[in-house]
């Protein structure tokens, strides 16, 4: 029969799930109205002729879609050669830190965000200080022309004559280039702007974005190419595309924060290179994204002194500590039912440890509104987080300003009891770093901390202890 055969399936947006038929629930991930339909192509699978021959052989990656090779034979882990991967540094120290000390030579990145919230520029930025360095990198822009690329790279500072750009949509070109040239890094922005002519759907479809990844995912390891993709987000603030584009890639980076505020975080979700609890801080400038050497100063920034309702607590994001101010305001409720909102943290949470204070404290928070935020944008859910916050409801509910050199930290427990918390030392270290004299932690996460010259360490085991000393003050 003449040409290729075509017909229609249904693919599931969450998880890449293929059937012949819609449903309204995915089999696979049981995700509701997930499914829609796209043209798909059959091509021939015989191994004789042109016809026979998939989109990665054709480009010449090596691959093909005919007979197995019959001669592959398992092997066990001990015969592997037990060798380092190779890193190069980004330029960006911050962006080191995420991928886990630079990225790794063969991986595939995906970078994901709001619209405007800076992936372009970041990647522009990596770009240029890369090759700065001496790596070859190629840079391919789907939705820019070359016109806007320079623009926005004169604001961000010149880009050497060794980076090459190229504006370019489709798959089977790129991937002929990349074999000629053979970069060592490529970005690709973004990849729901590629299309391959293997795939009769449209760009950005679950189908297009599924086997364009994978041939990326093939060029990586078989060539050695390390690329960054541009992956856009949904309104719920995951990526677009199959849900398997995120299981595909080595890394996944996800930038945060408010479009209109001036911090940018990026954080990794998924990493086989490295740790997954690590982040980055960059503030948004008009040269483009400056790393935030210290993000505990930058955060306390701009505090109010002797306000009540305002308490600083102390985080952890990977290994690094980070002090944050958290904010209260409780005021009598006008309505038969008191209103609970947060900004910055879990406001189920919040509701938990209100719940906790009238039952423990006998305080009647059930009369009060309540408004809990975290300064400066910044979103943290560590349990660590609850001693701060039940003394910022307390402070504001009692008008009384808490010391402005006390730092707090500690998990709070159902009875009431404050519980300990993980690196309680790194904690107290960078309190004293920024000058706090006083420092109140779970009595258990206190023993065995040898207090910094400087700042005194005050141990609690229940929120008593923590009313009594809020008397006091």
């Amino acid at each position: 029969m003449a040409g290729n055969k075509r017909k229609t399936a249904f693919f599931c947006q969450e998880c890449g799930f293929e059937s012949a038929k819609w449903a309204g629930q995915c089999p696979s991930c049981k995700a509701w109205n997930s499914m829609v339909e796209e043209p798909v192509r059959i091509s021939p699978t015989k191994s004789s002729g042109s016809g026979g021959r998939g989109l990665l052989s054709a480009a010449g990656a090596g691959f093909s879609l005919g007979a197995g090779n019959r001669s592959v034979r398992p092997v066990p882990l001990s015969s592997v050669e037990d060798t380092k991967e190779t890193r190069f540094s980004t330029g960006l120290l911050e962006l080191d830190r995420v991928l886990g000390g630079g990225a790794v030579a063969g991986s595939l990145v995906l970078v994901g965000g709001d619209p405007g919230i800076g992936k372009s520029t970041i990647l522009l930025q990596t770009s240029c200080n890369m090759a700065k360095a001496g790596i070859s990198v190629l840079y391919i822009s789907g939705e820019e022309s070359l016109r806007q690329i320079k623009l926005r790279a004169a604001r961000i500072g010149s880009a050497p004559d060794s980076l090459r750009f190229l504006c370019e949509t489709n798959l089977e070109t790129i991937t002929d280039l990349m074999m000629r040239e053979k970069p060592q890094a490529v970005v690709i922005d973004s990849i729901q702007t590629m299309y391959s002519d293997e795939v009769s759907s449209a760009p950005g479809s679950v189908s297009q974005v599924r086997e364009t990844t994978a041939v990326l995912l093939r060029l990586a390891k078989e060539i050695g190419i390390t690329f960054f993709i541009v992956g856009h987000v949904t309104k719920e603030g995951t990526v677009a595309g199959p849900r398997v584009l995120e299981h595909m890639v080595d890394t996944v980076l996800y930038f945060e924060g408010d479009r209109y505020a001036s911090y940018r975080i990026l954080r990794g979700v998924k990493n086989r290179f490295g740790s997954t609890n690590e982040i980055g801080i960059f503030e948004m400038r008009r040269e483009g994204l400056v790393e935030v050497s210290n993000p505990s100063e930058y955060m306390l920034s701009g505090r109010p002194l002797g306000a009540s309702g305002s308490v600083v607590t102390c985080s952890m994001e990977g290994t690094r500590p980070m002090l944050t101010e958290v904010q209260a305001l409780v005021v009598r409720t006008s309505f038969g039912y008191p209103r609970r909102q947060s900004t910055g943290t879990d406001a189920n949470r919040v509701s938990v440890l209100m719940a906790v204070l009238e039952k423990r404290l006998g305080i009647p928070l059930s009369d009060y509104d309540a408004y809990i935020n975290l300064a400066g944008g910044i979103k943290q859910t560590e349990p660590a987080l609850d001693l701060g916050i039940v003394l910022a409801i307390l402070s504001s509910f009692q008008n009384r300003a808490v010391p402005d050199d006390l730092i707090v930290f500690g998990e709070v427990g159902l009875s009431g009891e404050v519980r300990s918390v993980s690196m309680a030392e790194n904690r107290v270290q960078e309190a004293c770093k920024l000058g706090f004299k006083t420092c109140i932690l779970p009595a258990s996460s206190a023993a065995g901390i040898k207090a910094p010259k400087g700042i005194r360490l005050i141990p609690i085991k229940g929120l008593s202890q923590l009313a009594d000393y809020l008397a006091g003050c």
